[in-house]
């Protein structure tokens, strides 16, 4: 019998994203940790916004202190971007989940995000007010009850995630 010891991993944020003093040490020691830790992990990210080329940043200066050799740092779009080759050059790898194959493209980026937060072990996200594709994408996460490791939060009733 097979078994899947990966351990994945969810980033999400808003698109304006002012949380960088905050979010910096935090993510980094925590990824190291997971990474250092866990058989093998999965990272993935979405890249349509401030918080996600941010978060995208700190991953790789993990990577650089941890090496490659039980992780893989996974760039998720909802369709294919002008530029893939970027894409291909700057994640381990790239998807575009099956599931958005038959969606109309203004729905691709809900789509995509539910598919993230259904991967996830682990979502960490970086949400500061009650709206947006990030918020949502938590609520989903709370309601599938999977593990949240919240870096800021707009909700008071959530603050024990």
């Amino acid at each position: 019998m097979w078994v899947d010891n990966t351990y994945r991993v969810v980033l999400f944020g808003h698109r304006d994203f002012y949380g960088h003093r905050v979010l910096d040490n935090k993510l980094y020691e925590l990824l190291k940790d997971l990474i250092r830790t866990k058989p093998f992990v999965e990272i993935y990210i979405g890249r349509k916004g401030e918080f996600d080329r941010y978060a995208a940043t700190v991953v790789k200066r993990v990577q650089s202190a941890m090496g490659k050799a039980n992780n893989e740092f996974i760039g998720v779009l909802p369709y294919p971007e002008k530029d893939m080759e970027y894409y291909e050059d700057y994640y381990d790898n790239v998807m575009i989940p099956e599931c958005i194959g038959k969606t109309h493209p203004k729905g691709a980026i809900t789509t995509c995000n539910r598919w993230m937060v259904e991967q996830a072990d682990l979502f960490i996200c970086y949400v500061e007010r009650e709206e947006g594709g990030a918020y949502t994408a938590m609520k989903y996460a709370k309601k599938l009850e999977k593990k949240l490791a919240q870096q800021r939060e707009a909700e008071e009733k959530a603050k024990d995630c």
